[in-house]
């Protein structure tokens, strides 16, 4: 394994994912941490800059569920090269931030555009057409959709395999993109299938340059016992095949 997988554990769900149970990964303990639950203050900021801030951007990232999807700015702001962002996601995560001073999960795509002067394009897969039409016109030149709707279509995947990014990328991974058949998550879901998902990434990783991936969505704790431990259990599978793909995929820099 040549690089890091880092499991970044907000809410103890990855106590009952016996993936992340290797000793060679390395847990972040952010239990403790306040201010950081959907909407992320400064403080909470600077707690979680430095919680990461020994570890790179070259790693696979594991960061709970998506209401901490915003850590994605976190570690791309590690990136010291021209790259682009790959977001597989069925938010497109551009909201106009509530709160000025605050970095939330549905806006932090937005804020790593305004923010990152090292980003040159963002792709968005598996978002709902619907919240798309909300994005503002005025990142149009910068991000493009492949909206859930359109991968339906084989002239989508068709445009999708020839993709032309000119910089290394950097993958996040929201499983709320599954269907609810593939992964349990406490955000409203797409309807790829897992293999679906597989099979786009594995394109990303034969053709591009892979500076670091994240993945987010796991299972809510508020779930009742059944349906947490049924969730926790497609949870942990998807977690598992996503990881073996991005350490076993020979033409990726992993």
């Amino acid at each position: 394994m040549n690089k890091p997988v880092v499991i970044m554990n907000f809410t103890g769900v990855y106590d009952y994912e016996p993936f992340s149970h290797n000793k060679k990964f390395t847990w972040l303990d952010c239990t403790h941490l306040q201010g950081v639950e959907c909407y992320c203050d400064k403080e909470g900021a600077h707690a979680l800059k430095r919680v990461i801030a020994n570890y790179p951007a070259d790693g696979i990232h594991f960061i709970d569920s998506g209401n901490y999807h915003y850590l994605t700015k976190f570690w791309t702001d590690k990136i010291q090269q021209p790259f682009s962002l790959i977001v597989f996601d069925h938010h497109p995560d551009m909201q106009p931030p509530l709160f000025e001073e605050m970095i939330s999960c549905g806006s932090w795509v937005e804020d790593t555009i305004e923010s990152n002067p090292y980003l040159r394009k963002v792709i968005i897969i598996g978002a709902s057409e619907n919240l798309i039409k909300h994005v503002s016109p005025k990142y149009r030149q910068t991000v493009e959709f492949y909206s859930e709707q359109s991968l339906q279509h084989e002239a989508s995947w068709k445009q999708f395999s020839n993709e032309t990014i000119d910089t290394p990328v950097y993958i996040s991974v929201d499983k709320d993109v599954l269907n609810p058949q593939s992964a349990v998550t406490n955000w409203d879901q797409g309807s790829l299938t897992l293999n679906e998902l597989e099979h786009l990434l594995s394109i990303i990783l034969k053709h591009e340059k892979i500076i670091g991936i994240d993945i987010c969505g796991e299972c809510s704790s508020t779930l009742n016992i059944f349906e947490a431990e049924k969730g926790t259990q497609l949870d942990n599978t998807a977690n598992q095949e996503l990881l073996n793909l991005f350490l076993n995929c020979q033409t990726s820099n992993l």
